[in-house]
């Protein structure tokens, strides 16, 4: 297991270095080998229930948009189809270790955090206006019932899926907003930092259920 976990953050690390500093062949290749790395890692978990296997799939399903976001644009809707099942099954995955609770303020609150986010960019997507949006909506969905579950079952298992939901989330918003909006240098390895860090800790939570 040690192994593994190394292999995964030296792994990771280069791929972040890359997409702030590093040639693109080094993010293209460090970015898939990176979630491959990830799957073997989660496939090792001492104990794995049917419905952690769900967070496997969603690893793949997401490793199937980052190779579709390296064909050309017509490309992107599937690619954003493969990012929105991944979070589809990350979040019936959360949702099956959930009582049954509500927080309203977490709703809300994410609510309008998606949209000050889609009005940001909304004039901005042009043909991919509601896939993008539908993506958004899944991520806060997520984040949702991650947030849920930690503020009624504070353990260390439902804090990392709430820290690795909500990296997943900044990454989408950091992403978006920088593409469609305004670009800065640090941007790229802003994304790519929360998106290994995301995967990673939701990975972590099958350690430690």
């Amino acid at each position: 297991m040690l192994w593994s976990f190394l292999a995964v953050l030296f792994s990771g690390w280069l791929y972040v270095d890359a997409s702030y500093r590093g040639p693109q062949w080094q993010r293209w290749l460090f970015k898939p080998v990176t979630l491959l790395l990830l799957v073997a890692w989660a496939w090792q978990a001492p104990t794995l229930n049917t419905t952690d296997y769900l967070i496997l799939a969603g690893l793949v399903a997401t490793l199937v948009g980052d190779a579709l976001t390296l064909l050309p644009r017509q490309q992107m809707l599937y690619a954003l189809g493969a990012f929105f099942l991944s979070h589809l099954l990350y979040t019936i995955s959360f949702a099956a270790h959930m009582t049954m609770s509500f927080f309203w303020p977490i709703p809300v609150t994410l609510l309008v955090i998606g949209v000050v986010v889609i009005g940001i960019i909304w004039s901005k997507l042009e043909d991919l206006r509601w896939p993008i949006c539908t993506l958004i909506g899944m991520t806060l969905v997520m984040n949702w019932m991650a947030a849920e579950n930690y503020f009624f079952r504070p353990t260390d298992y439902s804090f990392s899926l709430l820290v690795g939901a909500g990296l997943l989330l900044l990454g989408n918003i950091v992403w978006f907003i920088t593409h469609y909006r305004r670009r800065f240098s640090a941007d790229s390895a802003i994304v790519a930092a929360c998106y290994f860090a995301g995967h990673f800790m939701i990975v972590r939570s099958l350690w430690l259920y």
